[in-house]
């Protein structure tokens, strides 16, 4: 059975996100407080944010730390056992681009943003696309964004990867740390948010290739991507259903159901029983 895209606006936050914040000397209370998210937002059991909460989060975080580069420094965390499953795998992957690859995959069937990956002769591309995003993505989440997609490239090469420039939306600020970072010209103004990287560089071999913990990695990401898709009701798996594959005709009720592996009246109970 395929299994259609999560695209409930949610998204999982890290448990160690208020640890890393106090170890900069940034105050999780005056973060919480001006992302306007409740007091013991980062201390549940399980810490799920809106698309909306996740960028006040964000943005949040820059602006109380004050630092410029804070994005920067969460997006290179060097510290292995604070990596989630998902992060350890891309390390253990076979290559660059498989690393890519399975993130890309991970986040398209557990959470509303898509990583991008785009091959265009010598050059890849990787962009970050916030799928139910009603503003633009603070810059501090960008920053951390594509420099994890940069250290997790170094890391699994052991090497200095350089990128070809970094693609940014927002307006000139802050070049010369940008590129003393990443190592590469920055284009302001941009269409996009994204980092360029050689695509000789994105074929290379990890040296940290694991493959008997990635497959452990593996079936325990395949359980959460599986309870994650259990979590949608049934009327969110038959709008997605419809754009997914019943594009560009009239779809009956029997079709939809035949896509869910459920009868025509399964289905109809079902969805009546999302609008009680």
């Amino acid at each position: 059975m395929s299994i259609p895209k999560v695209m409930s606006d949610r998204f999982k936050v890290s448990k160690l996100l208020a640890g890393r914040l106090r170890e900069r000397q940034i105050s999780v209370a005056a973060v919480l407080r001006h992302a306007a998210l409740p007091a013991h937002f980062l201390e549940q059991e399980k810490i799920y944010a809106s698309t909306s909460e996740l960028f006040a989060l964000w943005k949040a975080i820059g602006e109380v730390s004050g630092d410029p580069a804070i994005g920067l420094k969460l997006g290179s965390e060097p510290r292995f056992e604070r990596y989630d499953p998902s992060e350890i795998a891309a390390v253990c992957s076979r290559s660059y681009r498989d690393a890519l690859e399975r993130i890309a995959l991970c986040k398209q069937l557990t959470c509303p943003e898509e990583i991008r990956v785009q091959r265009k002769g010598d050059e890849t591309t990787v962009e970050f696309v916030f799928l139910q995003a009603e503003k633009s993505e603070p810059d501090v989440l960008v920053d951390v964004c594509l420099a994890w997609v940069l250290f997790i490239g170094r890391r699994g090469t052991d090497s200095r990867i350089t990128p070809l420039r970094l693609e940014l939306m927002r307006p000139q600020q802050h070049r010369e740390l940008l590129e003393n970072h990443f190592g590469c010209r920055v284009r302001f103004n941009a269409e996009r948010n994204a980092i360029v990287l050689r695509s000789s560089d994105v074929n290379r071999r990890f040296v940290t290739y694991n493959e008997e913990l990635l497959k452990i990695l593996g079936a325990q990401l395949d359980s959460e991507i599986e309870a994650r898709r259990a979590a949608l009701n049934i009327e969110e798996q038959a709008k997605h259903t419809l754009k997914r594959s019943l594009a560009g005709r009239r779809p009956s009720l029997q079709d939809v159901a035949q896509q869910l592996h459920l009868s025509a009246r399964t289905l109809q109970r079902r969805l009546t029983e999302t609008r009680v």
